[in-house]
């Protein structure tokens, strides 16, 4: 039996993501209080039904998800507004009735999946779906189970690993019936059911679950499973494994007719200069000395991929975001969380972070990283106000709301360049350090370049098998033009100067993408699993310590360097598995 609360919540999602469409079967739920399986999982119309009320109920989490993998690291601190259990996140010092620290929304919306799954096998196996609708629909729910779960392991250290649907979902709590997985059973649980999935691409442009209006592919709105297949593997060092899904969503246009797509999707291409129709860090050309001309507004330049329109150029660096719509639940939280212009403003950036990128030199000699105060924050009313949530919601040259009524959004949840600093992350892991660093600076083509050679046959590439197969050669006698020949790198793109290696190439460059991961990557929800899957890897827990040490003190917390001892036992990096049944 399905609770009508269910089908709610998937009226609402498929209102916001589908209203366009003419289809009337997805609206086709008849107005009881329970229905039966067998009124809800009757054909297609109904397995897409339960996709989009999963992502529905999905997209729940979000505010938690920013909460935990921010607040908890170094780059996000609590502002003069946010309750004790908020700043109990930031000092590690949760008590059990902390709501974000409560696993049962995470097991509810699992607990969905398993219901779906258990019943596409039967759709499938009942004719009432065919092969292929099957393996995208039940591949797709499943690795979404496996992010939620690879989630609850990072936060909660051991959970229980549940597949079947269950009657009560406080049954979870039961150890006796539920035992719970250490991290690393976990991730070697979710490797094997994720890589054992009979789909592994986007949903078909034919899958009725894909439309496309005004240039957005709704394909962006559901998990891309590629993805988690290389984090996964990364998670558990198999490193080449890991780079080889990478790279497979890294080449998604390389066969497109379209020089757009196949040299710019998910490539992170370098500058136009002359238009500044890009996602870099730019300035008006012939002033690239005069600060003021720094490009910055919601359809051009770095800015843009978090305010402009879901148009080709957006589709070049989102893999995986959901919107939010004034119109429909699940309500948009980030402008309560951030924003101090009829927000709460319950969190900001920490000083560790803005000191980060302080710390930064443009290749103007402008002495910080734009992509700091300029783009991930901004200084409105004499407060750091994080903004990459905000540009549809402030106007910047006001610093007030467009319209205090109109609070859409997006969750940002995978982009290109999270995929490059984990594919240089398992790319250094394997030996591979020049590809790794050539990816974070300025890109293949600058790193295989020969100086004064003009025939680029056989430079400007890196002549390795896949998944360390790059060509990025540009030259006209002969003529060519590689697949990654707009390649400029991450510090390429965001226009500061190269990250040195320093010492070990190993140790140096993984240090260099783990900072550049919060420089390029900050309040995106990352910080926390990269601290926690390095640390864990060199069993090195000084590396996470420190940093959330360093956040602390540098707030002026008195409670530092407590929380910098407590975190140097890896036991006390986790938070108690405390279910509260009344939430």
């Amino acid at each position: 039996m399905i609770k009508i609360t269910r089908n709610k919540i998937t009226l609402g999602a498929l209102a916001a993501l589908l209203s366009l469409t003419s289809c009337q079967d997805y609206l086709d739920i008849e107005p009881k209080d329970k229905l039966n399986s067998d009124q809800v999982y009757r054909d297609v119309f109904d397995a897409d039904a339960a996709v989009v009320g999963i992502y529905g109920k999905f997209m729940g989490l979000a505010k938690k998800h920013i909460i935990l993998n921010e607040l908890r690291a170094d780059l996000m601190s609590p502002t003069d507004n946010a309750d004790m259990y908020l700043q109990q996140i930031n000092e590690h010092s949760v008590t059990e009735d902390n709501p974000y620290a409560n696993p049962k929304d995470f097991y509810e919306v699992i607990n969905n999946c398993n219901d779906a799954l258990k019943n596409f096998i039967i759709m499938n196996q009942e004719n009432k779906m065919d092969e292929s609708e099957f393996n995208e629909r039940y591949s797709d729910i499943g690795t979404l189970r496996s992010w939620l779960y690879l989630q609850l392991g990072m936060h909660y250290g051991e959970v229980p690993y549940i597949t079947e649907p269950i009657t009560n979902i406080d049954d979870v709590k039961n150890e006796n019936l539920y035992p719970r997985l250490q991290l690393t059973e976990l991730i070697n649980e979710l490797v094997d059911f994720t890589e054992s999935l009979p789909y592994t691409s986007p949903y078909n442009a034919n899958s009725t679950l894909v439309i496309d209006v005004d240039g957005y592919n709704t394909a962006k709105f559901f998990i891309n499973k590629e993805c988690l297949l290389g984090d996964l593997n990364l998670w558990a060092n198999n490193y080449t494994a890991a780079a080889s899904h990478y790279k497979t969503v890294m080449e998604t246009a390389s066969n497109s007719g379209s020089d757009s797509e196949r040299y710019d999707v998910y490539r992170i291409k370098w500058a136009e200069i002359a238009s500044n129709n890009d996602l870099a860090v730019g300035y008006i050309r012939y002033r690239e000395q005069d600060a003021q001309a720094l490009v910055n507004n919601n359809t051009q330049g770095w800015r843009s991929m978090f305010a402009r329109e879901k148009d080709v150029l957006w589709n070049t660096e989102w893999i995986w975001s959901m919107p939010f719509d004034s119109n429909f639940a699940p309500q948009n939280p980030f402008v309560d969380l951030f924003s101090n212009q009829g927000g709460e403003y319950l969190v900001k950036p920490s000083e560790s972070a803005m000191e980060l990128w302080d710390g930064e030199v443009q290749r103007n000699g402008f002495p910080y990283d734009a992509r700091g105060q300029k783009f991930s924050y901004n200084m409105i009313n004499g407060q750091p106000v994080i903004m990459k949530y905000l540009f549809k919601y402030i106007n910047t040259d006001t610093q007030l709301p467009f319209d205090v009524f109109q609070t859409g959004g997006d969750w940002f949840l995978y982009r290109a360049a999270t995929l490059h600093l984990r594919y240089s992350e398992a790319a250094n892991r394997d030996n591979q350090h020049k590809i790794a660093d050539a990816l974070l600076n300025f890109g293949i083509q600058s790193a295989y370049t020969v100086n004064g050679v003009t025939d680029v046959t056989d430079i400007e590439q890196t002549h390795q098998p896949f998944p360390y197969d790059f060509d990025a050669r540009q030259g006209d006698f002969p003529f060519y033009r590689g697949d990654w020949y707009r390649n400029t790198g991450l510090r390429g793109r965001a226009y500061v100067e190269r990250a040195e290696v320093m010492g070990d190439s190993l140790i140096s460059i993984e240090n260099n993408l783990i900072k550049e991961s919060a420089l390029e990557l900050a309040f995106e929800g990352n910080r926390w699993g990269d601290l926690v899957r390095v640390a864990l890897r060199r069993n090195d827990p000084a590396f996470l310590a420190d940093k959330v040490y360093n956040k602390l003190y540098k707030d002026g917390n008195p409670k530092a360097g407590e929380v910098r001892s407590k975190l140097m036992s890896s036991n006390n990096w986790y938070l108690p598995f405390v279910w509260k049944e009344d939430e």
